[in-house]
């Protein structure tokens, strides 16, 4: 048993690779290679890779997913907005996991949990698509109650919540007040009979709080990883970010208090 790799799971890494393709298109060259990253990354650790296809295909592109998917030795999470032509796709690559998530052109990144009740048929209509083809469907959802009972409503065995506004938050008290919201949202998951997750925004000094609440599974988080690469390198990044995670989910369950927000 080793410190990164202990007896029994104790929270999984989903590394997000899709900025180390926003590099490789600022200047439409063939590098870096997001297949390169993904198998060091397991390499470094990381349980999982994801990545988000687009619409607009402004990272990752369709060739990644295809080249990445077979040459995987742990899973891929595969996040994709509820249209018909991205649903087909991943009939077609069948990962181990699609995130489906709520996408918008204009906007720079995800800014909220997709909308379960508004869109609840189309939503179950992928969920039951998916699931046909052997796939693990999660959401990619805010923490309320009824976005999370209507994830369940529809099928899916998975839910992400979405941990934007807490890494966003500006004080001490509105960070109590969202990691407070996001525990509510665990225990409504797991009420449900869910496997909860969660990602959007972490990185190296908010992740500890998130990674402590036990029920919690896995936490996908790419962009701070790409960052701090830059400085550290990239095995080191993600050895890093998952040595953190561990020893907050290890604390808590020892009983350390300093691990615990």
């Amino acid at each position: 048993m080793s410190f990164l790799q202990p007896a029994g799971p104790v929270i999984d890494l989903g590394v997000n690779i899709d900025h180390i393709a926003t590099v490789r298109n600022a200047r439409g060259t063939v590098y870096p290679d997001p297949l390169r990253a993904a198998l060091l990354a397991e390499q470094a650790g990381a349980d999982l890779i994801t990545l988000h296809l687009r619409e607009d295909r402004r990272h990752i592109k369709d060739a990644d997913v295809l080249a990445i998917r077979p040459q995987l030795l742990t899973r891929m999470n595969l996040e994709a907005a509820v249209t018909r032509e991205m649903i087909d796709f991943a009939c077609q690559v069948r990962p181990q996991d699609v995130c489906l998530v709520p996408e918008r052109r204009e906007e720079v990144t995800t800014e909220g949990g997709l909308d379960v009740i508004r869109y609840y048929k189309e939503v179950e209509a992928a969920v039951t698509q998916l699931a046909g083809e052997g796939i693990r469907v999660s959401l990619f959802i805010d923490a309320d109650e009824q976005q999370i009972a209507a994830a369940a409503a529809v099928g899916a065995p998975v839910i992400e919540l979405h941990t934007g506004r807490y890494a966003e938050a500006e004080d001490e008290e509105e960070v109590a007040r969202e990691l407070a919201r996001i525990k509510l949202g665990v225990r409504a998951g797991v009420k449900h009979g869910l496997r909860v997750n969660a990602g959007h925004g972490l990185h190296y000094t908010n992740v500890q709080p998130i990674a402590a609440i036990p029920e919690i599974h896995e936490l996908n988080i790419g962009h701070a990883i790409v960052a701090h690469a830059l400085f550290v390198g990239w095995e080191h990044a993600v050895r890093e970010m998952k040595a953190i995670m561990v020893d907050a989910r290890l604390g808590v369950a020892l009983g350390n208090p300093s691990s615990e927000t």
